[in-house]
């Protein structure tokens, strides 16, 4: 009977056992590392879990932050498409208690918590997120996925362009690689006669 209480009856004076009224669980933010490229499965597995569990309200979002980009495929063709912003991680809002910390710390892919440390008894201690970087984060989040065209990637394979700063400034090269990544380009300069590779920043 730990989830009931006992109350009386205005009316009649009579004892009536009622469910106590659930008190909604703190939930907080917190980081999970993960295997890079192994984000969407551990999203994916936890929400499956807490479901399978009934724990949707002690895990209430689990997100990875992504921004919307526009990829330089064959022939030069532009494609939408995403990529995470925070490669390795993925944001919980929880309410963490021995269960559920145990639940997302074993979860497959996991490597741990982003800032956990275990106490003398060995208890794991998560420690949450500063309400103002999860908005930061999630804020930068809303502004990428407003539009792709400020994501578009100025430049694509075989176009000429000009070098802008370093030691080969004004010389005038043509884009062989593209790393959206990096935001890095492989220029082809020809220097002395030979055509010779060297990577620039895009803001080269």
């Amino acid at each position: 009977m730990a989830d009931s209480e006992v109350r009386i009856d205005e009316k009649t004076g009579l004892k009536i056992l009622a469910k106590k009224s659930k008190v909604a669980p703190e939930l907080k933010w917190y980081v999970l590392k993960a295997i890079s490229g192994k984000e969407a499965s551990v999203k994916e597995y936890i929400e499956l879990d807490m479901r399978n569990h009934g724990f949707e309200d002690k895990v209430a979002q689990v997100l990875i932050p992504q921004e919307n980009i526009i990829k330089v495929g064959a022939n030069n063709k532009r494609v939408p498409a995403k990529r995470n912003l925070l490669p390795g991680y993925v944001l919980v809002e929880a309410a963490l208690d021995g269960e559920i910390t145990h639940m997302l710390r074993n979860t497959p892919n996991v490597l741990g918590f982003l800032g956990e440390t275990k106490e003398e008894s060995q208890r794991l201690i998560a420690t949450p997120v500063r309400e103002a970087e999860v908005a930061r984060i999630l804020g930068r989040v809303d502004l990428m996925s407003e539009g792709e065209e400020e994501n578009e990637i100025p430049f694509f394979v075989g176009e000429t362009v000009k070098v802008t700063d370093g030691p080969f400034s004004s010389f005038s090269g043509t884009i062989e690689a593209v790393d959206e990544e990096r935001k890095k380009l492989t220029v082809s300069v020809k220097i002395f006669g030979r055509k010779t590779p060297m990577e620039l920043s895009f803001m080269q």
